[in-house]
């Protein structure tokens, strides 16, 4: 029996996605000049759905660990090579990059705010409700 059913790991976990998916973006941004290089993305879909789609496993008893892929990362970096921008070979449009950093510090940040409410209900009940 976990203490929040399970939603401090899935905040957890999703703030490593947008930890993850910050620094792909900084990194794509800071290469705009890179002759040859391709931008990066971070999926997160796509990997779920292969890892639902591949594996069941079967718990015959509540306190038995879970057939989880809890050792590897849910999410994964890939390579753009489809676009290129730029006549040097680069395919990273600033634009684009800069409006997917700002979605994702606002969704990084609603995380950090339910995870503090989340503690706040915690301290609430250690002191008694006062």
């Amino acid at each position: 029996m976990s203490m929040f059913g399970g939603t401090i790991q899935t905040l957890q976990q999703s703030m490593d996605y947008a930890s993850l998916k910050n620094k792909t973006i900084s990194n794509n941004i800071a290469n705009v000049d890179t002759p040859n290089y391709k931008a990066k993305d971070v999926q997160f879909k796509n990997v779920l759905s292969q890892e639902m789609g591949s594996f069941d496993a079967k718990r015959t008893n509540s306190k038995h660990i879970p057939f989880s892929s809890t050792g590897s990362s849910p999410f994964s970096v890939t390579l753009n090579r489809n676009t290129e921008y730029n006549h040097n070979g680069n395919n990273v449009d600033v634009d684009q990059e800069m409006s997917d950093l700002a979605k994702n510090q606002i969704y990084y940040q609603a995380l950090v705010d339910r995870l503090n409410g989340k503690f706040r209900s915690l301290e609430s009940v250690i002191k008694g409700g006062r």
